[in-house]
């Protein structure tokens, strides 16, 4: 029978928890994942009694494997598995089981239907709960905010490690990743995204190991300089994410802006709703005071500025939230607004007869510090992603209506061989030869 997945355990001198740790993962699997399943243990150049734990696991639990490599290195490890695994949809997980195991059916669901092809637990999801220390929370932000400003990566956590992939799609990228550490992760995704390939994202609770062995510096170097290696490949157009777009890809391949040229993007609108506000103001002002023919002129020039930031700087398409994102630029407007006036206010609190160049400088100064707020606010609230800013009303509702009931799922039980089956032939049916680019 047809393996259908492969879960694979890097470990490297992981003797006091692995065998605790492919036990619970074995009792899991076998009493909630009703189709054939391989565990592999993947020891990367253990120096302690972690080898000798994994062959008596082998011994004593049926479905779990073992692989041996002399060269440490978690990249290489999952390489070297996932190449020679026959099954259907590979994945794999820290060895301390920090992510609950309740999240590794909605992972892998979406591969297995056809739906995905690379499936990865987020812990900055909205609605992932996570318990860990403040600096790690600030340093897995910080490099997923940088993988945004440089690579223009949309998946929000990279460094998670819960993820799994479909066989095929892993047979096309894996001959390009280069990395054999802990950047492997950010590497494959990265060309996953530029391939055009659909990255479904799952909401994980997520428990920080107090005895990771992850040294932070030699890693945050080794990433800078992948980060580097990868945009320079793709600049260069060294990498055939565009042959493998056509190939297996969901569609037209749409390169990510960085945030470089978001903020270009960015800056133009600006001083084209500024022209607009400007000329509108002065048409007003003809048949109206003042004031009400700015502030008209402003709130036309406001609508036009968020839509156009919508379509040209973060590239939303569609018609879902343009109501909400609206309501949202218009509040971002107000903020704005209320710090350039609270900078002139300041101003004249400490020198009431300050002389016009000197309110001038404070208004530009708060008016460079307010647009700055106004992309960040655009970026992060009114344009996130789902995955980071959560599901909206109406999507919640949508998605809880769209979930089978209880007797629907039981009624919808199959033979295992039969599930098998049907499983084999939603990814065959989705695969290489027969997806096309729309």
């Amino acid at each position: 029978m047809t393996t259908v997945l492969d879960v694979v355990v890097p470990v490297h001198d992981e003797e006091a928890v692995l065998a605790a740790s492919v036990h619970r993962l074995h009792a899991h699997l076998v009493e909630t994942f009703p189709y054939p399943f391989r565990i592999t243990v993947a020891d990367n150049a253990s120096t302690d009694r972690t080898w000798e734990v994994a062959t008596h696991l082998v011994a004593t639990l049926p479905g779990v494997t073992a692989v041996r490599l002399k060269q440490k290195g978690r990249g290489r490890a999952l390489a070297r598995v996932w190449n020679e695994s026959d099954a259907l949809v590979l994945a794999y997980m820290d060895v301390d089981l920090s992510t609950d195991l309740d999240a590794l059916w909605p992972l892998v669901a979406p591969l297995m239907s056809g739906h995905s092809d690379v499936a990865i637990g987020s812990r900055l999801h909205r609605a992932s709960r996570v318990v860990r220390g403040a600096r790690r929370e600030v340093i897995s932000r910080g490099y997923n905010l940088l993988l945004r400003a440089t690579l223009g990566a949309r998946f929000s956590d990279a460094q998670c490690g819960f993820k799994a992939i479909r066989a095929d799609v892993a047979r096309e990228l894996l001959p390009l990743v280069e990395d054999t550490t802990w950047f492997f992760d950010t590497e494959l995704l990265v060309l996953a995204e530029r391939s055009g390939l659909r990255i479904h994202e799952v909401p994980v609770d997520w428990y920080d190991d107090p005895d990771s062995r992850v040294a932070l510096a030699s890693t945050a170097r080794d990433d800078l300089r992948g980060i580097w290696r990868v945009g320079t490949a793709l600049a260069r157009h060294r990498l055939p994410v565009d042959a493998i777009a056509e190939r297996i890809g969901r569609g037209p391949a749409e390169a990510p802006r960085t945030m470089g040229g978001e903020l270009a993007v960015f800056a133009v609108i600006g001083v084209v709703s500024t022209v607009l506000h400007l000329g509108g103001f002065v048409l007003l002002r003809q048949t109206m005071d003042a004031a009400p023919a700015n502030a008209v002129a402003l709130l036309v020039a406001a609508v036009v500025n968020t839509w156009a930031n919508r379509r040209w700087t973060f590239r939303v398409r569609g018609r879902s939230g343009v109501w909400r994102q609206q309501v949202q630029g218009l509040l971002v407007l107000a903020l704005t607004l209320a710090m350039t006036t609270a900078g002139l206010d300041l101003l004249h609190a400490a020198l009431p007869l300050a002389a016009t160049w000197v309110e001038t400088g404070v208004v530009a100064v708060t008016a460079a510090v307010a647009t700055a707020v106004k992309f960040l606010a655009m970026k992060v609230w009114v344009f996130a992603p789902t995955s980071l800013r959560g599901p909206t009303a109406r999507e919640a509702a949508a998605q809880r209506a769209s979930r089978p009931t209880a007797e629907e799922e039981v009624e919808g039980l199959e033979q295992p061989v039969a599930q098998v089956a049907r499983v084999e032939a939603a990814i065959v049916t989705t695969g290489p030869r027969s997806r096309s680019r729309r």
